[in-house]
């Protein structure tokens, strides 16, 4: 969540490589303590991967929470209503820096969000305690702020052509937490957690294809402040993501660290 102006169409072009960690993340989450349980999707996004609670728990009443209007209405459209189990999928607005639970929730899950946020930790004790006894929250970060795909976007626009433009729009240095670190905020709240790293080796087709993922994600910021002068920066930052993720004969390869945690409270 952030004030960069999002794109869902553009978002979900690499929807099945996006969707991959929280599959993973989903796949440790245990049971919850209810059989028609409450669960919160902080940063739903477009709801495409919100739907696949409704998957896990058929009877759950489930609610996708994002700030970005452009988001939320494609998931309004596309996703929500009852679903086939007896449950049902809504949307609303809300902003992970100040959200608190106003009910109890089984489940508070978060996919790729939490980096826009800053100091979320802080927010960890909230919604911690807005979990019934039992309850889980889970999430995952990107974990790949020093990769070549945002090393050379944090390059170019502190060069001397966009710095006066771009200088303060990217946060990178603090945007997540280490695993242990993550451990250790979690254990404190009185939690049992899981915490782990994966690295994604995304086989990605087309034409500048890691151009045209960072287009719907990290470059947000970047494309939102520029507007109609977006054009120039990328041209320069194409040619840098050329050279450092070469084209394959077989597609291009894109290396994307994540950082999961999935912390149970106290039942």
């Amino acid at each position: 969540m952030s004030a960069a102006t999002w794109d869902p169409d553009q978002y979900l072009r690499h929807a099945g490589h996006r969707a991959r960690p929280f599959v993973d993340l989903l796949a440790r989450v245990p049971d919850l303590p209810s059989g028609a349980p409450r669960i919160a999707d902080l940063g739903c996004g477009p709801g495409n991967v919100t739907v696949l609670l409704a998957d896990r728990w058929a009877a759950a009443h489930i609610t996708g929470y994002d700030n970005a209007p452009a988001m939320l209405d494609k998931a309004h459209t596309d996703h929500e209503g009852p679903t086939p189990g007896g449950g049902r999928l809504d949307f609303a607005h809300a902003d992970a820096r100040v959200w608190t639970p106003t009910e109890p929730y089984d489940l508070i899950i978060s996919n790729a969000t939490l980096q826009w946020v800053a100091g979320h930790t802080a927010r960890f004790p909230d919604w911690i305690a807005g979990l019934a006894p039992g309850g889980t929250f889970a999430f995952q970060v990107p974990g790949n702020f020093d990769s070549p795909s945002h090393r050379l976007m944090r390059e170019l626009a502190h060069s001397a052509r966009w710095k006066d433009r771009l200088a303060d729009t990217l946060r990178h240095d603090d945007a997540v937490h280490t695993p242990e670190a993550y451990l250790a905020h979690l254990t404190a709240l009185g939690c049992t957690a899981d915490v782990w790293e994966t690295t994604y080796l995304h086989l990605l087709e087309g034409e500048d294809p890691v151009l045209d993922w960072v287009k719907g994600t990290g470059l947000r910021p970047i494309l939102t402040e520029l507007g109609d002068d977006a054009e120039s920066f990328l041209a320069d930052y194409r040619k840098a993501l050329r050279e450092a993720y070469p084209a394959t004969d077989h597609g291009t390869v894109f290396p994307f660290r994540r950082i999961f945690a999935v912390a149970t409270k106290e039942a």
